[in-house]
């Protein structure tokens, strides 16, 4: 069959739109917009409802716009404008979205990064982004400090981490947190300075479909990462395409007043920072604040505030189940809970569902998309194992990986999608934006990296990424299925399994595993493998075990693969060596 083919019979029809929620429609009519609009709304029509809780501390939708408007007026006395960088160094506060969106004022693109982040990387993210000004965290300012002895910028400006707390609290966060003490002048100022500015309302003419709102630094797993290109219009599509699901949400448990959020998921990430806090921006919702991953702590403000929403990671949904504490806990405020970012065992989504009586499913996006493509029906038909139905006004379809044509259902191929939400392109990399994007039937796709099939009823299914994929003996080997397997054993808390190179067979899967703590001692890997012997083809089945205290993982929570990978290879590095 031949493209236009598949393309006409499943993809133009939108095949899966059948399957939506009762209200989801295939289209929706999406006017790409200006992120600030949505926040000079908030703060015009819904001033004095809460936009945050930060440690108990309420912030007004009035404060986020004035606050962000007095940081706006800074910038412009800086001569910063269209075209410009503005780079954001630090955990989730009230203080990102402010400074966020006031950079979004007066034209400039934000990149974001990864708190975690040394001085080096740091550096090649301003150099390679262009950044002028640096917004970062007092806890982090010696990382700072290191990378301005390698990079000129123009600006640090300094935000305490306490800033937005309670006043009863900031002494003690501080003496807890002990952030170093910093020479202020010349290039390094204080936040505090810039809120000393008159607001302003002046707002840059922006172009949603062509002018950036954010330079996400991306594709570390492969090399050195790469700046995506996301507009204006990407991200304001995306939330509209997302609102038509929180809808039904409301609907069906009654949520008549304003959404409450968790603002866990880090903002210096796309998932986090375009489903909680442009989303909560977009929706009006309250969103409740926490600069780290904590689970106790997590569970115990879902309690107290009667948090609605959870977006979260396969990793943070395990631990919840697995806490000691977590049936202390009321978490049955939860109605709308999303997975991303990595695979969700099925075996994980159930315990929660049977834990919190939420709707746990599972979603799928990249950075390039800004953030969402799919998602599984939230009360309808949803499927175990699949990343669920292109969302709204989006096409997705399985194509070649090796060339520009579309493959049937059933087919195993590369994930491509086309859709408002996907990006411009990668910054300054014509060579990848090359390989990223083909055209065919009439429109432009991207691919994703990902490995997968659609079925015939339009669920789409990851079977790995393309560069997990294990080859053993010639047998394309998905460590997906087998680390689904493995998720269904009981003694097993976490599972990764990866490719490791082997002189006969190519690639053996090994599999690293976390055990629950009451089976320490008393199973061993043999006894691992030989109870997936009667569950996976003998191709499939895991060579070799490893168990772990913990696996890697990065800020996000995802487990990185590429770690084990390279922990494995230096191994054989050694050995070959000594022979």
């Amino acid at each position: 069959m031949a493209s236009i083919e598949i393309f006409e019979k499943y993809i133009k029809s939108r095949i899966w739109s059948k399957n939506y929620d009762e209200g989801v429609p295939p289209e929706v009519d999406i006017r790409p917009a200006t992120l600030y609009t949505y926040l000079d709304k908030q703060a015009s029509e819904r001033g004095h409802a809460t936009a945050y809780i930060y440690f108990g501390n309420k912030v007004a939708f009035k404060t986020v716009g004035d606050h962000s408007d007095r940081v706006a007026a800074a910038l412009k006395e800086w001569g910063v404008g269209k075209g410009d960088v503005v780079a954001l160094y630090m955990p989730n506060t009230p203080a990102f979205p402010i400074i966020y969106y006031g950079a979004l004022k007066v034209g400039a693109a934000v990149t974001p990064m990864n708190p975690l982040y040394t001085p080096r990387e740091v550096v090649y993210q301003l150099k390679d982004s262009g950044a002028r000004i640096l917004f970062a965290a007092d806890v982090l300012y010696k990382n700072v400090e290191e990378a301005m002895k390698m990079y000129q910028i123009d600006r640090v400006v300094v935000v305490e981490i306490t800033e937005y707390m309670p006043p009863l609290i900031k002494p003690l966060a501080k003496m807890r947190l002990k952030p170093p003490k910093i020479q202020y002048g010349g290039r390094v100022l204080p936040y505090k300075d810039l809120l000393r500015y008159s607001p302003t309302s002046y707002r840059a003419s922006v172009n949603p479909g062509e002018d950036l709102a954010a330079l996400m630094y991306t594709g570390g797993t492969t090399g050195t990462p790469k700046g995506a290109q996301i507009t204006h219009g990407n991200i304001s599509s995306n939330l509209q395409q997302l609102k038509p699901l929180y809808d039904v949400v409301r609907r069906r448990r009654g949520l008549e007043g304003e959404l409450v959020m968790m603002g866990l998921l880090p903002w210096y990430h796309i998932y986090g920072q375009v489903t909680v806090m442009h989303y909560g921006i977009f929706d009006g919702a309250t969103v409740v604040v926490m600069p780290r991953p904590d689970i106790l702590q997590l569970m115990k403000l879902v309690q107290k505030h009667g948090v609605h929403v959870l977006h979260g990671v396969p990793t943070l949904y395990n631990m919840i189940v697995n806490h000691p504490k977590a049936k202390e806990f009321k978490l049955s405020s939860l109605a709308f809970c999303i997975s991303g970012a990595a695979p969700l065992p099925v075996e994980v989504a159930k315990k929660f569902e049977e834990l919190t009586g939420a709707v746990l499913r599972e979603g799928y996006g990249l950075t390039e998309t800004a953030v969402v493509t799919h998602v599984n029906p939230l009360y309808g038909k949803a499927k175990a194992g699949s990343i669920g139905l292109p969302i709204p006004s989006t096409y997705a379809a399985v194509a070649d990986p090796d060339r520009p044509e579309l493959l049937p259902p059933g087919q195993v191929g590369e994930i491509v999608i086309s859709g408002p939400q996907v990006f411009k392109g990668y910054h300054n990399r014509p060579e990848e934006n090359a390989q990223a994007f083909f055209e065919c039937c009439g429109l432009r796709w991207f691919r994703t990296g990902d490995m997968g099939y659609m079925d015939e009823e339009g669920y789409f299914y990851i079977v790995d990424r393309k560069k997990d994929m294990i080859k053993y003996k010639g047998y394309s080997v998905f460590s997906r299925e087998i680390e689904e397997v493995l998720y269904q054993h009981p003694c097993v808390k976490e599972a990764a399994v990866i490719g490791v190179p082997h002189p006969e067979a190519g690639e053996i899967p090994k599999a690293f595993i976390v055990l629950r703590d009451e089976c320490k001692g008393k199973v061993t890997p043999d006894d691992i493998i030989k109870w997936t012997e009667d569950k996976l083809a003998h191709y499939k089945r895991p060579r070799a075990v490893e168990f772990r205290d913990d696996l890697p993982k990065s800020a996000v929570g995802k487990i990185l693969k590429r770690e084990l990978k390279a922990e494995e290879l230096r191994k054989i590095q050694q050995a070959e060596a000594k022979a």
